[in-house]
């Protein structure tokens, strides 16, 4: 499976590709966090480094599920995943209504959302600049 990835910018633009799952990352936080998220079916799954642009994590993962119930059970598993695996607990945000989670488990930073509610707020584009690729139902 491929995950996209949006790679620091090198000439103040940046610029996502699709890599491979295994080469994302050398953080096991993250690399957990991806593999969590394939391994639960999530869709669209864009990571965004966050190095020296904000300093409220390392990264920045987005996803989507093609439902509340879904979303609401990756959210879970995740936070319950991340925990077993001794990061310490995850803050979750947004979880009775499942249409947004927020995952914060310190360095990496987990958005989850239904996809009508993904392409309106296009978290994507902010992060990157506008130079990430569009969201499925967005252009």
């Amino acid at each position: 499976m491929t995950q996209a990835h949006t790679n620091p910018p090198a000439s103040g633009t940046a610029s996502a590709q699709v890599v491979d799952l295994a080469d994302a990352t050398t953080d096991p936080l993250l690399k957990l966090v991806l593999q969590q998220l394939d391994d639960d079916q999530a869709q669209e799954v864009v990571t965004i480094d966050l190095e020296g642009k904000s300093s409220i994590a390392d990264h920045m993962v987005i996803a989507s599920g093609r439902s509340t119930r879904q979303v609401a059970a990756m959210a879970q598993k995740l936070a319950e995943k991340v925990k077993q695996a001794g990061f310490g607990p995850v803050k979750l945000e947004g979880l009775p209504a499942a249409d947004w989670v927020l995952l914060d488990a310190g360095d990496v930073v987990v958005h989850l959302f239904r996809p009508e509610v993904r392409s309106f707020y296009n978290l994507e584009r902010m992060w990157a600049f506008g130079d990430a690729p569009p969201v499925a139902g967005t252009a």
